[in-house]
């Protein structure tokens, strides 16, 4: 009791500011700070800084954050599909580690309301979060090594923030994922265009899937690009994949 009244009140005591800083992190990462100006620097956007020459902003560990997620996003996937290829593989990372994804789990991690920056109609918040957020991976790097930034990103920060099926489920097109499971199962896929029809407003395509030169599903649009989409959302559903 002593020790906690010391921490948060004696001469050893952080300001508010620092105490926020070091609640989030806690909280969000399950991880408590030993640096705690690493996280502070990650949480420092350049507007504020009067001297444009110094290294205080984020950048540098949003930079080392980039790298570290990309090589731990990867590790997760590897272990967690253990049955897919090189090519789903590559295709899930670069939609979990892009800037929607990263933006949205920074913007549910309320990461703006302990960001620092001067507001400007030129800087999008939604980008300085997602920013941010690497930066802090960055920090955690430096501050508690791999080991301890991976299981805070694996059990905290994706168990609360990132649902894996909901972001293939919206990011990847139907055509994708029928390629991916095409090729998951080693079955030659092909598209052709059965009738293209002009209309007055325009024309009408549609095309149908050849799986193993055998004809699935159907599909029209406007164009050809949503008439093999719509083929292969309905081929998928006759293969009951969704």
């Amino acid at each position: 009791m002593n020790f906690l009244k010391r921490f948060f009140t004696g001469s050893a005591a952080k300001n508010k500011s620092e105490l926020k800083i070091i609640r989030f992190i806690i909280k969000q990462f399950g991880y408590r700070p030993k640096k705690l100006y690493l996280f502070t620097q990650a949480l420092r956007h350049k507007s504020v800084l009067e001297n444009k020459e110094q290294i205080l902003s984020n950048e540098r560990l949003e930079f080392l954050g980039d790298a570290i997620l990309d090589s731990i996003v990867a590790e997760f996937l590897y272990e967690k599909f253990k049955e897919e290829d090189e090519g789903y593989l590559t295709k899930i990372k670069s939609i979990i580690v892009s800037r929607k994804t990263l933006e949205s789990i920074a913007h549910k991690m309320q990461l703006r309301d302990i960001l620092e920056y001067k507001e400007s109609r030129s800087l999008r918040l939604s980008t300085l979060e997602g920013n941010a957020f690497e930066a802090l991976v960055g920090a955690l790097f430096l501050d508690g090594g791999y080991d301890v930034t991976k299981k805070a990103i694996i059990r905290h920060v994706f168990r609360l923030h990132l649902d894996i099926a909901e972001v293939l489920e919206n990011d990847i097109d139907f055509k994708s994922k029928l390629f991916i499971w095409a090729q998951k199962n080693k079955i030659q896929i092909d598209f052709k265009i059965i009738s293209e029809t002009h209309m007055s407003n325009g024309w009408i395509y549609e095309t149908e899937v050849l799986l193993n030169k055998q004809p699935y599903g159907r599909g029209i649009g406007s164009s050809k690009k949503e008439s093999e989409q719509n083929a292969s959302k309905e081929t998928l559903s006759l293969m009951g994949e969704i």
